[in-house]
């Protein structure tokens, strides 16, 4: 049984771009394929469903999937994860505009979310929690630069 306290994992980057910028670049599902660990190189599955893409793990070459769910109005996207059709939201992303921490409207901070399943053991919980503190500072240094791997 997991740890009760560590059944989530936050990590938050100060990105020095508009929240609108960062919100569509979080919501593009080939951009997820440059920044993603677990799932580079994402293309549509269709076999899967009309909005479901794969990529393959940098860690190990397993095949994943995830399907995107927006709310633009919030700043949220929900990452669902698993295998088709069995996809579940484990991975949120929120977008908060400049303004709200004190910033101007041209920086914003992006967060991750992470959820522990039950049967996640410590190695890879510890994996999941390393890669989302990479992949923020990814996600970063993509948008403010306009880098797009692959």
């Amino acid at each position: 049984m997991p740890d009760p306290f560590r059944l989530s994992h936050v990590a938050t980057v100060r990105v020095a771009a508009p929240a609108a910028a960062v919100f569509a670049f979080m919501t593009d599902p080939v951009a997820l394929g440059g920044w993603s660990l677990g799932c580079m190189d994402t293309r549509p599955d269709p076999a899967a469903g009309p909005a479901v893409h794969t990529g393959r793990s940098l860690y190990d070459g397993g095949q994943g999937w995830f399907a995107i769910d927006a709310d633009p109005a919030r700043l949220v996207v929900d990452y669902r994860l698993g295998a088709p059709p069995a996809l579940v939201p484990r991975i949120s992303a929120r977008v908060v505009p400049g303004p709200v921490v004190g910033e101007g409207e041209g920086a914003c901070l992006l967060t991750l979310v992470a959820w522990r399943t039950a049967g996640m053991d410590d190695d890879r919980w510890a994996r999941l929690c390393a890669a989302h503190e990479a992949e923020v500072w990814l996600i970063k240094a993509q948008v403010e630069s306009g880098h797009r791997p692959g």
